[in-house]
């Protein structure tokens, strides 16, 4: 049971979406969720830490040492292995595929956990939007349309204070509570 919940975090962390529209105010939550504008998905590949995150049933079991691994795959899908530590100090892996929504430069992926013959059911399918992105690739926000989960993730497992709360400062913008956060636990 614990995997399949994993496994749904997994779908989440791992698919991009790219939605042009324009930035929400703070005042309004419930305005379209602007997204960046394009997404080198080559260059998106590789390890993120998570940081930080909303709460969500999914990862209720995880103690912390989050992470998400993407890579191409040969049909241009991209393999999700989301890993976490558990209480009891052993790591669940929840493994998924993700889908470039769009052009070749969206920024927006649907990720599915479960099984490949259940991919034609639309809920399998996650949306994962990467509103937030730094040039180097260093440091992403990724959500959801409506703003119901929210992820800090990046390219190490510390960020630079200053970065961080300057990404803190534009989620507030978007309309996103940043006091909601949980911390991602890394020792």
């Amino acid at each position: 049971m614990h995997r399949i919940q994993h496994t749904l975090i997994a779908a989440l962390l791992c698919g991009c979406s790219l939605a042009i529209a324009n930035p929400a105010p703070a005042s309004q939550p419930d305005a379209p969720l602007p997204t960046i504008a394009a997404l080198d998905l080559p260059r998106y590949m590789g390890t993120w830490y998570e940081i930080a995150r909303y709460p969500n049933w999914f990862q209720k079991k995880c103690a912390g040492f989050s992470r998400a691994d993407y890579s191409l795959k040969p049909d241009g899908r991209v393999q999700v292995i989301n890993r976490c530590r558990l209480q009891n100090g052993e790591t669940d892996i929840a493994l998924g595929t993700g889908r470039q929504i769009g052009d070749a430069t969206s920024p927006r992926l649907e990720v599915r956990f479960a099984t490949a013959w259940l991919s034609f059911i639309p809920a399998v399918w996650g949306d994962y939007w990467i509103i937030d992105l730094d040039e180097g690739y260093q440091l992403v926000t990724v959500s959801e349309p409506r703003r119901k989960y929210l992820w800090i993730l990046s390219r190490t497992p510390r960020v630079e204070p200053r970065a961080y709360d300057a990404l803190l400062e534009r989620l507030g913008r978007k309309g996103f509570d940043t006091g909601k956060l949980l911390v991602t636990r890394q020792e």
